[in-house]
């Protein structure tokens, strides 16, 4: 028997009414454009993504120059937006941190060599859900202002190597040279330092931004005290005048020093530095890049709770030539 025509209208009117629901979540299945809501759940893509990288480096300084190689690498390798900034001011650091925050960055990274001063802005950058990685120093206040983790390496043991190192060079009485007040990192190495060498050592300061002046007051200090036997400098342009400075006193001090850029890896080629404490600071720029993207595309997290060291490693005679060429590069 035939429908109704009434009734078969209606029928074909409901086909058409269930083809048309299915066809939509056959688009939703296929993988089609989401809607606001779903797409909001899903969270930034890759490419939309945008970190900040702020540290206490001061402008020009080759070694934070190679941390920033590394974070701007890490941006292109993983298609991700970085902007990086400095300051060696704690206050100013505080306030690129808070406009990183204001501006809504999907992650933020940051060295805390004063951690007091940043304490205040990195919490709260954590408590607007802001994810942050802490590198190169403030490793022991890292977790308790809520970082994910922390890149770099313990400065103590580090130190503890440098001094061992000096030891077995046969030095006993060692200058230990700070060339930023209020570095709680700096003063880990020279304490590590002390611990590794068992001997007599001294903490000197100088001022990182008057080299010259620096040169000098190493030289007085050691035409004064003609029994230091060794000098351990914490960053590369101070190792460098260290080894004029001991040369300009006429003392056969063994001179080392911190981290590496070209002027020391000739030093060290030449006989005039012993070795270079090498971090691997390209490291401290790159992974905290590379961490925070497989948090945000992949609820990764790296760490356990612990801190990811980059060193120490030790640049000697021995390879330095290998390690000049990755400097070229900016990478070492």
């Amino acid at each position: 028997m035939l429908a109704h025509p009434r009734r078969l209208a209606a029928v074909l009117a409901l086909g058409l009414a269930l083809t048309g629901c299915s066809n939509e979540l056959d688009a939703g299945v296929a993988g089609q454009q989401p809607k606001p809501a779903e797409q909001a759940q899903q969270g930034p893509k890759p490419g939309e993504l945008a970190f900040a990288v702020v540290t206490h480096g001061q402008a020009g300084d080759a070694f934070w120059d190679v941390v920033k190689n590394g974070a701007e690498q890490a941006g292109k390798d993983y298609h991700v937006k970085v902007s990086y900034q400095s300051s060696g001011d704690p206050q100013t650091q505080s306030q690129l941190i808070d406009a990183a925050v204001n501006q809504k960055v999907n992650g933020l990274v940051v060295s805390m060599a004063n951690p007091d001063a940043l304490q205040a802005s990195v919490r709260n950058a954590v408590s607007r859900g802001i994810p942050v990685i802490t590198i190169n120093s403030g490793q022991e206040r890292s977790a308790a202002f809520g970082a994910l983790t922390h890149v770099g390496q313990d400065e103590r043991v580090a130190g503890r190597g440098a001094g061992a190192k000096l030891k077995e060079a046969g030095v006993g009485k060692l200058l230990c040279v700070v060339h930023e007040a209020g570095n709680i990192g700096l003063e880990q190495r020279c304490q590590g330092a002390a611990e590794g060498l068992g001997g007599s050592t001294e903490n000197l300061q100088v001022d990182q931004n008057n080299i010259q002046a620096a040169q000098s007051t190493i030289q007085a200090k050691l035409q004064a005290d003609p029994s230091i036997n060794g000098v351990l400098a914490l960053q590369p342009a101070v190792g460098v005048v260290a080894a004029r400075a001991a040369a300009a006193a006429g003392s056969s001090a063994k001179v080392a020093t911190f981290d590496l850029n070209a002027d020391v890896i000739d030093q060290i080629e030449q006989g005039r530095l012993l070795f270079a404490v090498d971090q691997q600071q390209y490291l401290q720029g790159y992974l905290p890049v590379q961490f925070l993207y497989l948090y945000a595309t992949n609820a990764n997290s790296v760490g356990g709770g612990q801190p990811v060291l980059t060193g120490p490693g030790f640049v000697t005679k021995e390879n330095a030539a290998r390690v000049r060429e990755l400097t070229a590069r900016g990478t070492r």
